[in-house]
């Protein structure tokens, strides 16, 4: 029989040692935590002040020329609207809210308002499915395709003195539009294109879609390469034709870039001066009159400048509100973000 070891043969064994140095001394003091924490705070904190300072780098200059070019110019016009001035000489002629007033009160500015408004209108009302229609045939795959891209694009490339220059020679009487009307045996309907209260608006809206209408195409065409393929193989195996895909499917995923193209053909509509000008120059009878070319003929032709800055300052207004509104009514869905989700009680 083997004798049962004694304690201290345990302990004077190798193994019993490494046992003993294994334990853990309880009457040892813990350890004090040593200086890591302070310097992980300190790297932290020297982290988070180059991060700011790297926003602040980015940011500053174009804040800097928001301010210059943006900020400062809009208060101008607003210190520049309560005075009467003439654009020389000091401002000393305090009129307050009188030229907000007059401006209010003017049918051609009210008229050049509700021309603006239908502009906005009739370009969302014929540019967008027009658009639509047309990005979704050059979609698809057919011969020609992007030459007929560039076609359609051009008109928007163009500069819009150019293409105004270019549409006051074909609409001018005994142009060629006339020519190719009594052409083809309509000679009856020949008109005084941009010379016709009745139809000098409409003869505007239709170079207006010429020239506008490949924004909206590229960006309709470009949101169509987003739209994933396995979206359209499922739906034909369901069975739907080529216009439910299309209503059910491509649309509603188009809807952030259709938004989007709303956005800006709104505010483009609602500055729209230099086609306009160069075509009719707001005329004939102010029918085709905007709020930008009533602000240059109260400014720069009759001299009039507290006046005219009443009406930047009114145009500015209102492009701001409607940019709220639409932000706020119909942008709003695609800034929303997904509820994140609830931790399961325990």
């Amino acid at each position: 029989m083997t004798p049962r070891p004694t304690g201290a043969d345990v302990a004077a064994s190798p193994r019993g040692a490494a046992g003993a140095a294994d334990r853990p001394d309880r009457s040892a003091a813990p350890a004090r935590p040593s200086g890591g924490g302070r310097r992980r705070s300190s790297s932290r904190l020297s982290a988070r002040t180059r991060t700011r300072l790297e926003i602040a780098f980015f940011t500053g200059p174009a804040l800097v020329l928001l301010g210059l070019f943006i900020v400062v110019p809009v208060l101008q016009a607003v210190r520049y609207s309560v005075f009467d001035w003439n654009g020389l000489g000091p401002l000393d002629d305090f009129v307050g809210l009188d030229n907000y007033a007059r401006a209010l009160g003017d049918t051609v500015f009210t008229g050049a308002v509700v021309n603006n408004f239908v502009i906005i209108a009739l370009s969302i009302a014929i540019q967008l499915p027009l658009g639509l229609a047309i990005a979704l045939l050059l979609n698809r795959d057919i011969r020609g395709r992007g030459f007929l891209r560039v076609v359609i694009f051009m008109p928007y490339v163009l500069a819009e003195v150019v293409a105004g220059v270019v549409w006051v020679l074909l609409l001018q009487p005994n142009g060629l539009v006339d020519a190719v009307v009594e052409g083809v045996g309509l000679g009856g309907l020949t008109q005084l294109w941009l010379g016709d209260p009745d139809i000098a608006l409409g003869t505007v809206m239709v170079v207006l879609t010429w020239k506008y209408l490949g924004l909206a195409v590229i960006l309709f065409l470009a949101g169509l390469q987003g739209v994933p393929e396995d979206v359209y193989e499922a739906a034909q195996l369901d069975g739907a034709s080529w216009w439910q895909v299309q209503r059910r499917v491509t649309i509603p995923l188009l809807g952030p870039t259709i938004r989007t193209w709303g956005f800006l053909s709104m505010i483009g509509s609602l500055q729209l001066f230099d086609m306009v000008w160069i075509l009719t120059g707001g005329g004939p009878a102010n029918s085709t009159v905007t709020m930008a070319i009533y602000l240059i003929n109260q400014g720069t032709e009759r001299g009039l400048y507290g006046y005219a800055s009443a009406v930047a300052v009114l145009l500015f207004v209102i492009s701001l509100v409607l940019a709220v509104l639409y932000q706020t009514f119909v942008l709003r869905r695609d800034n929303e973000v997904a509820p994140k989700p609830r931790r399961a009680a325990r």
